[in-house]
Protein backbone atom coordinates (compact mmCIF):
# COMPACT_ATOMS: atom_id res chain seq x y z
CA UNK A 1 0.00 0.00 0.00
CA UNK A 2 1.60 3.39 -0.88
CA UNK A 3 1.09 6.90 0.62
CA UNK A 4 -1.30 8.06 -1.67
CA UNK A 5 -3.59 4.83 -0.32
CA UNK A 6 -3.45 6.51 3.81
CA UNK A 7 0.39 5.40 4.16
CA UNK A 8 -0.39 2.71 6.10
CA UNK A 9 1.84 -0.04 7.47
CA UNK A 10 4.12 -1.18 4.40
CA UNK A 11 3.69 -4.90 3.49
CA UNK A 12 6.37 -7.17 2.40
CA UNK A 13 5.01 -9.71 -0.50
CA UNK A 14 -3.91 -0.10 37.27
CA UNK A 15 -7.28 0.12 35.82
CA UNK A 16 -9.93 -2.05 36.92
CA UNK A 17 -10.74 -3.39 33.25
CA UNK A 18 -9.80 -6.53 31.75
CA UNK A 19 -8.25 -6.29 28.02
CA UNK A 20 -8.50 -9.53 26.42
CA UNK A 21 -5.18 -11.02 27.20
CA UNK A 22 -3.58 -8.27 28.09
CA UNK A 23 -2.71 -9.77 31.66
CA UNK A 24 -1.69 -13.57 30.29
CA UNK A 25 0.22 -12.71 27.19
CA UNK A 26 3.99 -12.54 27.58
CA UNK A 27 6.50 -10.31 25.95
CA UNK A 28 9.77 -11.82 24.43
CA UNK A 29 11.91 -12.09 27.09
CA UNK A 30 15.88 -10.78 28.05
CA UNK A 31 17.71 -13.73 27.63
CA UNK A 32 20.79 -13.10 29.78
CA UNK A 33 22.58 -9.93 31.12
CA UNK A 34 26.51 -9.43 31.21
CA UNK A 35 27.67 -6.46 33.04
CA UNK A 36 25.70 -3.95 30.83
CA UNK A 37 25.80 -6.22 27.85
CA UNK A 38 22.22 -6.95 26.51
CA UNK A 39 20.69 -9.84 24.87
CA UNK A 40 17.09 -9.78 23.56
CA UNK A 41 15.01 -12.23 21.47
CA UNK A 42 12.71 -10.68 19.18
CA UNK A 43 9.71 -11.46 16.96
CA UNK A 44 11.78 -14.05 14.66
CA UNK A 45 13.07 -15.14 17.90
CA UNK A 46 16.86 -14.18 16.76
CA UNK A 47 18.86 -13.18 20.01
CA UNK A 48 20.20 -10.11 19.55
CA UNK A 49 23.05 -8.92 21.77
CA UNK A 50 23.44 -4.96 22.60
CA UNK A 51 26.43 -3.79 24.36
CA UNK A 52 24.12 -1.76 26.39
CA UNK A 53 20.68 -0.36 26.31
CA UNK A 54 20.77 1.30 23.25
CA UNK A 55 20.42 5.29 23.01
CA UNK A 56 21.46 5.49 19.42
CA UNK A 57 18.46 4.19 17.76
CA UNK A 58 16.82 4.05 14.42
CA UNK A 59 13.00 3.00 13.45
CA UNK A 60 11.97 2.06 9.99
CA UNK A 61 8.39 2.18 10.62
CA UNK A 62 6.02 4.40 12.60
CA UNK A 63 4.79 2.56 15.24
CA UNK A 64 7.69 1.69 16.39
CA UNK A 65 9.20 5.02 16.16
CA UNK A 66 6.29 6.03 18.29
CA UNK A 67 6.96 3.68 20.72
CA UNK A 68 10.58 5.35 21.13
CA UNK A 69 9.24 8.43 21.56
CA UNK A 70 6.88 7.55 24.27
CA UNK A 71 9.51 5.74 26.17
CA UNK A 72 11.60 8.91 25.99
CA UNK A 73 13.94 7.41 23.28
CA UNK A 74 14.62 10.27 20.48
CA UNK A 75 15.44 8.48 17.33
CA UNK A 76 18.24 9.10 15.49
CA UNK A 77 17.40 8.34 12.24
CA UNK A 78 13.68 7.99 11.44
CA UNK A 79 12.40 6.45 7.96
CA UNK A 80 9.52 9.42 6.24
CA UNK A 81 9.89 11.85 9.23
CA UNK A 82 7.56 14.46 6.80
CA UNK A 83 5.39 11.47 6.54
CA UNK A 84 5.49 10.53 10.54
CA UNK A 85 4.83 13.97 11.28
CA UNK A 86 1.25 14.35 9.43
CA UNK A 87 0.07 11.08 10.30
CA UNK A 88 1.57 10.10 13.49
CA UNK A 89 1.12 13.53 16.52
CA UNK A 90 0.61 11.51 19.20
CA UNK A 91 4.04 10.93 20.10
CA UNK A 92 5.71 13.96 18.13
CA UNK A 93 9.57 14.17 16.98
CA UNK A 94 11.35 17.01 19.07
CA UNK A 95 14.82 16.43 18.11
CA UNK A 96 16.81 17.04 15.12
CA UNK A 97 16.31 13.89 12.94
CA UNK A 98 17.45 12.29 10.23
CA UNK A 99 15.29 11.10 7.57
CA UNK A 100 16.28 7.37 6.31
CA UNK A 101 14.35 7.40 3.43
CA UNK A 102 10.92 5.13 3.02
CA UNK A 103 9.72 2.68 5.55
CA UNK A 104 9.82 0.02 2.72
CA UNK A 105 13.31 0.82 1.52
CA UNK A 106 15.45 2.75 3.81
CA UNK A 107 18.98 3.94 3.03
CA UNK A 108 21.53 1.78 3.97
CA UNK A 109 24.13 4.60 3.16
CA UNK A 110 22.37 7.05 5.65
CA UNK A 111 21.21 4.60 8.16
CA UNK A 112 25.41 3.92 8.47
CA UNK A 113 26.38 7.51 8.83
CA UNK A 114 24.63 7.60 11.94
CA UNK A 115 26.41 5.03 13.75
CA UNK A 116 23.03 3.39 15.97
CA UNK A 117 23.53 1.23 18.73
CA UNK A 118 20.18 -0.25 17.27
CA UNK A 119 18.00 -0.15 14.36
CA UNK A 120 14.02 -1.00 15.50
CA UNK A 121 12.50 -2.64 12.43
CA UNK A 122 9.28 -4.29 12.18
CA UNK A 123 7.93 -7.83 10.09
CA UNK A 124 6.49 -5.37 7.28
CA UNK A 125 10.32 -4.45 6.55
CA UNK A 126 11.58 -6.80 3.16
CA UNK A 127 14.16 -9.57 4.41
CA UNK A 128 16.44 -7.90 2.00
CA UNK A 129 16.59 -5.22 3.61
CA UNK A 130 16.31 -6.37 7.32
CA UNK A 131 19.74 -8.49 5.96
CA UNK A 132 21.42 -5.13 4.92
CA UNK A 133 20.98 -3.19 7.72
CA UNK A 134 21.80 -5.92 9.98
CA UNK A 135 24.71 -6.01 8.90
CA UNK A 136 24.90 -1.85 10.16
CA UNK A 137 24.03 -2.19 13.65
CA UNK A 138 21.88 -4.76 16.12
CA UNK A 139 18.85 -5.08 14.52
CA UNK A 140 15.74 -6.11 16.40
CA UNK A 141 12.06 -6.83 14.54
CA UNK A 142 8.67 -6.16 16.35
CA UNK A 143 6.07 -8.11 14.73
CA UNK A 144 4.04 -5.32 13.37
CA UNK A 145 0.43 -6.55 13.68
CA UNK A 146 -1.48 -9.82 14.46
CA UNK A 147 -5.08 -10.06 13.93
CA UNK A 148 -5.58 -12.47 16.42
CA UNK A 149 -4.25 -10.47 19.62
CA UNK A 150 -3.71 -6.50 18.03
CA UNK A 151 -4.14 -4.97 21.80
CA UNK A 152 -1.23 -7.86 23.61
CA UNK A 153 0.91 -7.22 20.11
CA UNK A 154 0.96 -3.82 20.52
CA UNK A 155 2.18 -4.26 24.34
CA UNK A 156 4.58 -6.78 23.50
CA UNK A 157 6.30 -4.36 21.26
CA UNK A 158 6.62 -1.21 23.63
CA UNK A 159 7.88 -3.76 26.24
CA UNK A 160 10.44 -5.66 23.39
CA UNK A 161 11.82 -1.79 22.38
CA UNK A 162 11.79 -0.96 26.81
CA UNK A 163 14.34 -3.83 27.18
CA UNK A 164 16.40 -2.73 24.51
CA UNK A 165 16.64 0.59 25.37
CA UNK A 166 16.26 0.50 29.54
CA UNK A 167 12.99 2.21 29.47
CA UNK A 168 11.19 -0.91 31.32
CA UNK A 169 9.99 1.70 33.99
CA UNK A 170 8.37 4.03 31.54
CA UNK A 171 6.70 1.31 29.55
CA UNK A 172 5.10 -0.02 32.47
CA UNK A 173 3.71 3.72 33.68
CA UNK A 174 2.51 4.08 29.37
CA UNK A 175 0.64 0.72 29.51
CA UNK A 176 -1.21 1.69 32.96
CA UNK A 177 -2.08 4.81 31.25
CA UNK A 178 -3.42 3.61 28.52
CA UNK A 179 -5.51 0.75 29.94
CA UNK A 180 -6.76 3.23 32.57
CA UNK A 181 -7.55 5.40 29.41
CA UNK A 182 -9.93 2.49 27.99
CA UNK A 183 -11.77 2.27 31.65
CA UNK A 184 -12.40 6.13 31.43
CA UNK A 185 -13.81 5.87 28.01
CA UNK A 186 -15.62 2.98 28.15
CA UNK A 187 -17.31 4.24 31.46
CA UNK A 188 -17.94 8.01 29.64
CA UNK A 189 -20.12 5.75 26.92
CA UNK A 190 -21.50 3.85 29.09
CA UNK A 191 -22.74 7.14 30.73
CA UNK A 192 -23.96 8.28 27.91
CA UNK A 193 -26.35 4.92 27.16
CA UNK A 194 -23.77 3.87 23.91
CA UNK A 195 -22.67 0.88 25.94
CA UNK A 196 -23.29 -2.25 23.36
CA UNK A 197 -23.31 0.79 20.69
CA UNK A 198 -22.84 -0.49 16.87
CA UNK A 199 -19.77 1.68 15.41
CA UNK A 200 -18.62 1.21 12.08
CA UNK A 201 -14.63 2.35 11.45
CA UNK A 202 -13.44 2.73 7.84
CA UNK A 203 -11.23 4.96 6.29
CA UNK A 204 -10.79 5.36 2.14
CA UNK A 205 -9.70 6.73 -0.55
CA UNK A 206 -10.86 8.71 -3.78
CA UNK A 207 -9.25 7.86 -7.42
CA UNK A 208 -10.98 9.82 -10.28
CA UNK A 209 -14.83 9.07 -9.22
CA UNK A 210 -14.59 5.82 -7.39
CA UNK A 211 -14.54 5.96 -3.65
CA UNK A 212 -12.42 2.99 -2.22
CA UNK A 213 -13.99 1.81 1.33
CA UNK A 214 -11.40 -0.05 3.52
CA UNK A 215 -13.25 -1.06 6.73
CA UNK A 216 -11.10 -2.22 10.13
CA UNK A 217 -13.22 -5.31 11.02
CA UNK A 218 -12.82 -7.72 13.76
CA UNK A 219 -9.14 -8.35 14.38
CA UNK A 220 -8.08 -4.48 13.33
CA UNK A 221 -6.93 -2.67 16.81
CA UNK A 222 -8.87 0.12 16.28
CA UNK A 223 -12.25 -2.10 16.42
CA UNK A 224 -10.23 -4.32 18.98
CA UNK A 225 -9.86 -1.08 20.93
CA UNK A 226 -13.60 -0.24 20.05
CA UNK A 227 -14.52 -3.56 21.76
CA UNK A 228 -12.77 -3.19 25.10
CA UNK A 229 -14.93 0.19 24.92
CA UNK A 230 -18.13 -1.66 25.13
CA UNK A 231 -18.93 -0.74 21.57
CA UNK A 232 -20.01 -3.48 18.57
CA UNK A 233 -18.34 -3.52 14.79
CA UNK A 234 -21.31 -3.83 12.38
CA UNK A 235 -19.03 -5.33 9.82
CA UNK A 236 -19.54 -9.01 8.89
CA UNK A 237 -16.97 -9.47 6.31
CA UNK A 238 -13.13 -10.82 7.17
CA UNK A 239 -10.00 -8.74 6.97
CA UNK A 240 -6.26 -9.97 6.61
CA UNK A 241 -4.63 -11.81 9.23
CA UNK A 242 -2.46 -8.62 9.85
CA UNK A 243 -4.26 -5.95 10.23
CA UNK A 244 -7.95 -7.22 10.44
CA UNK A 245 -8.83 -4.84 7.53
CA UNK A 246 -11.45 -5.51 4.40
CA UNK A 247 -12.17 -3.67 1.46
CA UNK A 248 -15.33 -2.75 -0.04
CA UNK A 249 -16.97 0.43 -2.08
CA UNK A 250 -20.41 2.76 -1.11
CA UNK A 251 -22.59 -0.20 -1.54
CA UNK A 252 -20.90 -2.48 0.97
CA UNK A 253 -21.46 0.28 3.21
CA UNK A 254 -25.48 -0.64 3.42
CA UNK A 255 -24.54 -3.73 4.68
CA UNK A 256 -23.55 -1.91 8.47
CA UNK A 257 -27.77 -0.57 8.98
CA UNK A 258 -28.19 2.15 11.20
CA UNK A 259 -24.51 2.49 13.01
CA UNK A 260 -22.29 4.81 13.88
CA UNK A 261 -19.75 5.67 11.00
CA UNK A 262 -16.35 6.76 12.00
CA UNK A 263 -13.21 7.38 9.86
CA UNK A 264 -9.95 9.41 10.04
CA UNK A 265 -9.46 11.21 6.44
CA UNK A 266 -6.12 12.69 6.88
CA UNK A 267 -6.62 15.47 3.77
CA UNK A 268 -3.14 16.42 3.24
CA UNK A 269 -3.02 13.89 0.68
CA UNK A 270 -5.73 12.76 0.07
CA UNK A 271 -8.89 14.81 0.36
CA UNK A 272 -12.04 13.54 2.42
CA UNK A 273 -13.51 10.85 0.62
CA UNK A 274 -16.71 10.62 2.20
CA UNK A 275 -17.64 14.32 3.20
CA UNK A 276 -16.66 15.08 -0.39
CA UNK A 277 -15.97 12.20 -2.32
CA UNK A 278 -19.28 10.83 -1.85
CA UNK A 279 -21.17 14.33 -1.36
CA UNK A 280 -23.55 14.04 -4.31
CA UNK A 281 -23.26 9.91 -4.21
CA UNK A 282 -27.22 8.41 -3.93
CA UNK A 283 -26.27 5.37 -1.87
CA UNK A 284 -24.53 7.74 0.54
CA UNK A 285 -26.85 10.28 1.16
CA UNK A 286 -29.77 7.54 1.95
CA UNK A 287 -27.67 5.30 4.33
CA UNK A 288 -29.53 5.67 7.96
CA UNK A 289 -26.30 6.55 9.63
CA UNK A 290 -26.11 10.01 6.77
CA UNK A 291 -29.71 10.73 7.48
CA UNK A 292 -29.20 10.89 10.88
CA UNK A 293 -26.11 12.90 11.16
CA UNK A 294 -24.37 10.26 12.88
CA UNK A 295 -21.43 10.04 11.15
CA UNK A 296 -17.95 11.54 12.88
CA UNK A 297 -14.57 12.46 11.41
CA UNK A 298 -11.95 12.17 14.05
CA UNK A 299 -9.18 14.78 13.68
CA UNK A 300 -6.30 14.15 11.32
CA UNK A 301 -2.84 12.73 12.62
CA UNK A 302 -4.13 9.78 14.46
CA UNK A 303 -2.44 6.86 13.85
CA UNK A 304 -4.89 3.91 13.23
CA UNK A 305 -1.38 1.77 13.61
CA UNK A 306 -0.06 3.01 16.01
CA UNK A 307 0.99 2.05 19.96
CA UNK A 308 -0.20 3.48 22.97
CA UNK A 309 0.02 7.04 22.48
CA UNK A 310 -2.36 7.04 19.56
CA UNK A 311 -4.51 4.39 20.80
CA UNK A 312 -5.46 6.96 23.98
CA UNK A 313 -5.28 9.89 21.45
CA UNK A 314 -7.75 7.93 19.59
CA UNK A 315 -10.20 6.94 22.83
CA UNK A 316 -10.19 10.85 23.87
CA UNK A 317 -11.18 11.46 20.15
CA UNK A 318 -14.24 8.67 19.91
CA UNK A 319 -15.11 9.53 22.99
CA UNK A 320 -15.73 13.47 22.24
CA UNK A 321 -17.60 12.39 18.98
CA UNK A 322 -19.89 9.94 20.57
CA UNK A 323 -20.64 11.40 23.57
CA UNK A 324 -19.55 15.24 23.29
Amino acid sequence: MTTKHWAWPVIAGTAAITLVGCGTSEAPKEDSASGSALTITDARGKKVTLDGPAERVVGTEWNVVESLVTLGVEPVGVADVKGYRAYDTAAPLTGDVKDIGTRGEPSVDTVAALEPDLIVATDDLPASAVTQLSKVAPLIVVRAADAGRQIEQMTDNVNLIAKATGTEDRARTEIAAFREKIAQGKKELAAAGLDGEKVAFADGWKEGSQVSVRPYVKGSLITDINTELGLVSPWTMKGDKGYGLAATDVEGLTKIGDAQFVYIANTADNGDPFAEGLKDNAVWKSLPFVKKDNVHRLPDGIWMFGGTASMTQYVDALVDALAP
